[in-house]
């Protein structure tokens, strides 16, 4: 009888009060679907590839040196306010850009999204992903921007293949020729995608190079044409081969590469074989 009388004051306290019933019974719908979706809901991830930097178009940010590379090797996961992971890095893959001390890093990622893998559209932190679209990460011990340059249900394996490369360079400098090293190599942060396999020199011959002085004077340097057989791992798409994720590798092109104790600067690709 008393909880009879009960239910009947707390219904009739509601109905005069219907504005403070909504808004319960909205928070109680909230509190319901969060409750289904944390504990019987199961988890939708999917795999992307992410090429780190500012990924707005009107935006271009520094890239990253090796001491922040160095720092990503100890990341381990970015978990939501529950604790839940909801960011993965699986592997890291680093070149550097040119001749300075930036580098351009590959990440592959495991992400958890929301969406519907029939239409394929998936939200990360409430926004749409997609190639090409902006990703942002806050792991504990480093926060990123990236871009997304794949996407996957599945999980995304590297697929390269070996080829043997020459390259040369006329007009090169003798001390070019004497820190070549054979067996040098460069490992990208997975495996070694680079190797000098052999050297040449095709001709020695000497240049006429003007000295600055008051007085017209000149001198005599002897200059070499090296060629250097090396050793790589690419990927083919559509029909290009491609070193280092956006390198294109072709004959006549030139080519700046770098060993872990060599930088080939202007260099050019003489012939590519399997």
């Amino acid at each position: 009888m008393i909880k009879f009388r009960f239910f009947k004051k707390l219904w009739k306290f509601f109905s005069d009060n219907y504005f403070l019933a909504i808004f319960f019974a909205g928070i109680a719908f909230i509190g319901v679907v969060s409750v289904y979706k944390l504990f019987f809901v199961k988890p939708l991830y999917v795999y992307a590839k992410v090429k780190m930097g500012q990924g707005l178009w009107w935006a271009s940010t520094q890239k990253p040196s090796f001491w922040f590379i160095d720092s990503l090797k100890k990341i381990q996961e970015e978990k939501d306010l529950t604790g839940q992971p909801i960011a993965k890095i699986l592997s890291i893959r680093y070149y550097p850009y040119w001749e300075s001390n930036q580098y351009n890093v590959y990440l592959i990622m495991k992400l958890k999204v929301t969406g519907n893998p029939k239409t394929g559209k998936y939200n990360f932190k409430r926004s749409t992903i997609g190639v090409g679209s902006p990703v942002d990460f806050e792991f504990p011990q480093a926060q990123f921007s990236g871009t997304i340059i794949e996407l996957s249900e599945k999980p995304i394996k590297e697929k390269l293949i070996k080829k043997t490369i020459y390259i040369t360079k006329p007009f090169a400098y003798h001390w070019e020729f004497d820190n070549i090293k054979l067996t040098d190599y460069y490992f990208d942060g997975q495996e070694k995608t680079l190797e000098v396999v052999d050297k040449s020199i095709d001709n020695v011959f000497s240049n006429i190079i003007p000295l600055k002085s008051v007085v017209n004077l000149s001198e005599t340097e002897s200059r070499v044409s090296i060629t250097v057989k090396l050793k790589i791992k690419v990927k083919v798409a559509n029909n290009k081969i491609i070193f280092g994720e956006e390198q294109i590798i072709s004959v006549g092109k030139t080519i700046n590469i770098t060993t872990d104790n060599f930088y080939f600067q202007d260099y050019q690709i003489a012939k590519i074989e399997e």
